[in-house]
């Protein structure tokens, strides 16, 4: 019970000794000790990652769920740990009543016929939209939530050890200057060089975490590419479903319009666009957002970030240095040929800016 109590007060003398001198600096009077350059940008870096990955997050949400209550829903779900009810969303409600509205009329008439057809390619655009949430949801919205989290958290709570090792250390100093007897100046001195030590250490683990922030962005970047193929599907099916659709409803005799008294030739008609004039091609083997070089010859380009090498044809590149690259025909539009001195290999666009 001795010790408790001698390491409470202890732990007591320390929290006041780092209060007084966290007030101190507030008024000025007492020294602060500056972080480098380096490790504040960090610092600055990694709070405007957390920033704006936050609020990307937020937008993303309402994107996929614009019902703000529906949102409510499924966030109190995930956190009790259960699975939201499945519900049918509205092109699914369109297409249901559609369908439902076309047997009352009667699937004989050309009305009623045209009603089911829409309502099906309703259900259709439906089915696509989930499949988009679900996937812009597995591989979007999850890698960002896990860094905010989990990475995230581990810096903050990292930084918040580095203000406290900083704290001690300019207590240390303080105690030193006032120390005047012998004794107590050489006390000093042995707690400040201990100090100093733990405020490097800890300011060396917090400058990594930190500095891992750059893999982040590239696994982030990786994450953008799923959404936008994830997207570009979605786009493409439903352009290809209402394509369909109007060659279905082109089909119908004119008699189609007699429902409203007006004639065919008055009747309103949607111009058909070739699918291939105005939509690119959306290949299930390609993931990620191409940079098309078009260029000949040899240019420079700046890394963006790091990149390990993943076989020997391939070139490990370093965020910030400036390489040789070039291009050949034949050559796959994700990589370009990579030169760094005697070094020689593949690298991935995505991790390069091509400079004039």
């Amino acid at each position: 019970m001795d010790f408790n109590v001698k390491r409470l007060a202890a732990d007591a003398g320390t929290f006041l000794s780092r209060a007084v001198q966290f007030t101190e600096e507030k008024l000025g009077q007492a020294e602060k000790t500056e972080l480098d350059a380096h490790l504040e940008n960090l610092l600055v870096r990694a709070e405007n990652t957390k920033q704006w990955t936050e609020k990307i997050m937020k937008q993303t949400e309402v994107l996929l769920q614009p019902n703000p209550n529906v949102r409510l829903e499924e966030f109190v779900y995930e956190k009790l740990e259960k699975k939201a009810p499945t519900r049918m969303n509205n092109h699914e409600l369109l297409g249901q009543s559609m369908i439902e509205s076309g047997s009352e009329f009667g699937p004989g008439t050309a009305y009623g016929n045209a009603m089911i057809k829409c309502g099906e390619t309703q259900k259709q655009i439906g089915g696509a939209e989930r499949e988009f949430i679900q996937s812009a949801a597995i591989n979007f919205l999850t890698p960002f939530r896990n860094f905010l989290e989990g990475d995230f958290k581990t810096i903050l709570k990292e930084r918040k050890l580095l203000q406290v090792k900083r704290l001690d250390l300019d207590a240390a100093k303080t105690r030193l200057k006032k120390a005047r007897m012998t004794d107590a100046r050489a006390a000093a001195e042995q707690e400040l060089r201990m100090t100093q030590s733990e405020f490097d250490r800890q300011a060396e683990i917090t400058r990594l975490l930190l500095e891992g922030v750059s893999s982040t962005h590239a696994h982030h970047l990786r994450c953008l590419n799923d959404f936008v193929e994830a997207q570009t599907t979605y786009y493409a099916q439903c352009y290809q479903y209402m394509v369909d659709l109007q060659k279905q409803l082109g089909s119908f005799p004119s008699s189609f319009s007699n429902n409203n008294q007006v004639s065919a030739a008055a009747s309103i008609s949607v111009q058909s666009i070739p699918l291939s004039a105005s939509l690119p091609s959306v290949s299930a083997g390609h993931s990620g957002l191409t940079l098309s070089p078009g260029f000949s010859g040899t240019r420079k380009a700046r890394v963006l970030y790091d990149y390990d090498a993943s076989s020997s044809s391939e070139l490990s590149l370093l965020a910030d240095e400036v390489i040789t690259v070039s291009s050949f025909f034949g050559m796959d539009s994700d990589w370009l040929m990579g030169e760094r001195g005697t070094q020689k290999g593949k690298v991935p666009t995505t991790y390069l800016e091509l400079l004039n």
